[in-house]
């Protein structure tokens, strides 16, 4: 495909994309479509689309309007590149400029710049303090690839020396003893020995450090009540000697668990009655959120957001605790978790939580920002 042709399809996905569809549903659906398009151009039109949703509201000023066709051109004036060469009129590539697109744009100023949601910038304000326009930056960028070594199975020094021979190249992060940072190769991760083996896992660097701070005694009951993929209590499985179960609300996010942890040389017990097993020393709730914390992996999700929703995700997160708490063992520990930026769904549930249930305490809280090198988490540990 020729930059044009790339360009037409990103814009024929956005626009998709701005009336509702998801972005992974109509990326795969057009992938399986595009029969032409080689694994390099299906990459190139994935990095245009994604590059255009986490800079949605800069990149419409530079291209003039709010469609999908705006936003590319917003998005190679973004990259300084000229935008006539792709907007060329081709046989499959989008219509010429017209005079008003040609016409130098304003440069993007305010929360246009730093693409924030109107709505959402006292709330970000508020808990991010004089980090606001840094983090939001951030969140404009790419995220970094991030692995977790399988301790049980390798070590950091060696998974990235057999990466390296495989041509991934990585770098030691410091947000984990176990992480990871792919600066070279990351598309081919998944065919790695390494990753087919077990020995490595994607995982972002900051959900590794929030895994890494939690409090597993060897030998113990851990329950991982939000499990989703499971990630979290595949990394708690590699560093201690426990007995894990693993639940969530929808069974079929947990589909690749059993097989993820075999390949790992883990045990995970899977459940869809957690209260059976109770009380377990560590509860944790990985609970859902705004996921504002990895908007640059999921930048539709920040467009999508509303305060009908996030007030809904807080009546879903109360619900959580409440229900967790009654499954910790006496001096075990809740751990409550999000990968929020918003403090609506951090420290003000927790201070909820406490305001319920009389007795407990927090014992420890993490906060981490994409300024750390990762996404952004939150994490609690209530006490009682």
């Amino acid at each position: 495909m020729t930059p044009s042709a790339r360009a037409a399809a990103a814009i024929g996905l956005l626009d998709r994309i701005l009336a509702g569809e998801p972005a992974e549903r109509a990326l795969t659906s057009w992938g399986r479509g595009a029969r032409y398009a080689g694994a390099q151009d299906r990459a190139a039109v994935r990095d245009l689309v994604f590059d255009a949703l986490r800079c949605r509201r800069s990149h419409g000023v530079l291209g003039g309007g709010s469609d999908g066709r705006a936003l590319v051109l917003g998005g190679l004036r973004a990259r300084g590149l000229e935008p006539s060469a792709v907007f060329a009129g081709g046989p499959h590539g989008p219509p010429p400029l017209t005079p008003a697109e040609a016409a130098p744009p304003p440069a993007p100023t305010g929360l246009d710049a730093l693409d924030c949601p109107d709505w959402l910038e006292p709330e970000l304000r508020r808990t991010l303090g004089p980090d606001f326009a840094a983090v939001l930056g951030a969140l404009r960028l790419r995220a970094p690839v991030h692995l977790r070594v399988n301790l049980r199975a390798t070590t950091r020094d060696a998974a990235a020396a057999e990466l390296a021979a495989e041509g991934i190249s990585t770098r030691p992060h410091p947000l984990a003893d176990t992480a990871l940072e792919v600066t070279d190769g990351a598309r081919r991760v998944a065919r790695s020995a390494a990753y087919r083996a077990g020995r490595v896992e994607l995982q972002d660097a900051a959900s590794q450090a929030v895994a890494a701070a939690l409090p597993v005694p060897a030998g113990g009951r851990v329950l991982d009540l939000c499990a989703g993929g499971g990630g979290k209590t595949l990394a708690l499985a590699a560093r201690v000697d426990a007995r894990f179960t693993a639940h969530d609300a929808d069974p079929r996010r947990m589909a690749d668990l059993p097989a993820r942890a075999a390949r790992a040389g883990v045990g995970v017990r899977l459940t869809d009655r957690p209260e059976d097993g109770a009380p377990h020393d560590l509860v944790l709730c990985d609970v859902p959120c705004s996921g504002s914390g990895a908007w640059r992996r999921a930048p539709e999700a920040k467009w999508r957001l509303t305060a009908e929703r996030l007030a809904e995700l807080r009546r879903v997160q109360a619900a959580i605790l409440d229900r967790a708490a009654g499954l910790v063992a006496p001096g075990g520990t809740l751990a409550y978790v999000t990968c929020s930026l918003l403090e609506a769904e951090n420290g003000d549930q927790v201070a909820a939580f406490l305001a319920r249930h009389r007795g407990w305490r927090v014992a420890a809280t993490q906060r981490l920002t994409p300024l750390d090198g990762g996404d952004g988490f939150y994490s609690a540990h209530l006490t009682r």
